[in-house]
C-alpha cells in the first residue's frame, strides 16, 4: 500500500505546473486531494479529470477573508489533514533600484504573506496527523541573482519562515519541507518577462535571470518532493550542486558573487 493511500492533501496552486504534477502523483498514490487556485473553470476541469478522489475550492490566497473561508470549507470537508503543499508563487524581472516598494509589497503578498496566511491554519492541523507542510521556494531562497527585481527577497523570507516553523513545530509532529528548486520547464520559458525585461540585458529574459541551469521537469520534481515527505527531509535543493555555491557564498561573499556572475549568461 502506498504511503499516501487514504491520506488527505491540499495542494495550493494545484491546477497547473508543478502543483498539477503533485496533485496527479497524489491521486495516483491513493490520496484524497483538494486543489486550490483562483481560476474556477480550470480547477473544475482539472479536478474532474483527476477523478473522484479529487475536488477543488476556488480561493485568492492574497485575500485574508478568502483564506479564512477556504479553511472553513476544508475543515467541513476533511476529517483531518495529512499534507498541505503551497506551490503558488511568481517570479519577476527588474533592476533592483528600479523596483519600487510597491513592487516588493505586491510580490511579497503572493510569495510570502500568502504562505503565512495559509500555514497559520494548515500547520497545526497537519501536525495533529504527524503530517507535512511543503513550501515551494526557489534557488533564489538562498542566493540572489541579478535583475530578478523583488523575487529573491520574497524567497529569502520564505526560507527563514520555513526554518522557524521547523524549529517551533517539530515537537508537535509537523514535518516542514522547504523546496529550493531551479527553473521548472514550461512552454513560455524565455518569453514570460519580455515586457519587464525590455530595458535589461538579454539574459534577464531567460529562466532564472540567465543563470546556466537545465530546466527541471515538473513530474520528476513532484516525485522527489513526495519522496522527501515520506523520508521527512527538511529541505530539497535541485540541482544538488547548488548547495556548493550556497556554502561558498556563506564563507566568502566575494567568491560566491564571482561564481554566480560566471554562471550567468551574457
Amino acid at each position: 500500500m502506498s504511503y499516501w493511500s487514504q491520506k488527505n492533501a491540499v495542494v495550493i496552486g494545484g491546477s497547473r505546473g508543478l502543483g498539477l504534477a503533485i496533485s496527479q502523483k497524489l491521486v495516483a498514490a491513493g490520496a484524497n486531494v483538494v486543489l486550490v487556485a483562483r481560476d474556477e473553470q480550470t480547477l473544475a476541469s482539472v479536478s474532474t479529470a483527476l477523478g473522484p478522489t479529487a475536488s477543488h475550492i476556488k480561493c485568492d490566497i492574497k485575500t485574508q477573508s478568502e483564506v479564512d473561508a477556504l479553511f472553513e470549507q476544508l475543515k467541513a470537508r476533511l476529517s483531518h489533514l495529512d499534507a498541505c503543499f503551497h506551490v503558488t508563487g511568481k517570479s519577476a524581472r527588474g533592476a533592483i533600484l528600479d523596483t519600487s516598494a510597491d513592487d516588493f509589497h505586491q510580490l511579497m503578498d503572493l510569495n510570502f504573506y500568502s504562505v503565512v496566511r495559509c500555514s497559520q491554519y494548515a500547520a497545526e492541523w497537519a501536525a495533529q496527523s504527524n503530517g507535512h507542510l511543503v513550501l515551494v521556494g526557489s534557488l533564489a531562497s538562498k542566493t540572489a541573482s541579478r535583475y530578478l527585481g523583488a523575487y529573491p527577497a520574497t524567497k529569502f523570507a520564505l526560507a527563514a519562515y520555513a526554518q522557524q516553523l521547523r524549529l517551533e513545530l517539530a515537537d508537535q509532529g509537523l514535518h516542514v519541507l522547504h523546496v529550493c528548486t531551479g527553473p521548472i520547464k514550461r512552454d513560455d520559458a524565455g518569453r514570460r518577462y519580455d515586457d519587464q525585461a525590455a530595458d535589461l540585458p538579454e539574459a534577464a529574459r531567460k529562466a532564472g535571470g540567465g543563470v546556466k541551469l537545465k530546466a527541471i521537469g515538473p513530474d520528476w520534481l513532484a516525485d522527489r518532493i513526495l519522496q522527501c515527505c515520506t523520508r521527512r527531509k527538511k529541505e530539497l535543493v535541485v540541482p544538488w550542486k547548488a548547495k556548493i555555491l550556497f556554502a561558498i557564498a556563506q564563507l566568502s561573499p566575494d567568491v560566491g558573487d564571482w561564481l554566480l556572475a560566471k554562471q550567468t549568461k551574457n
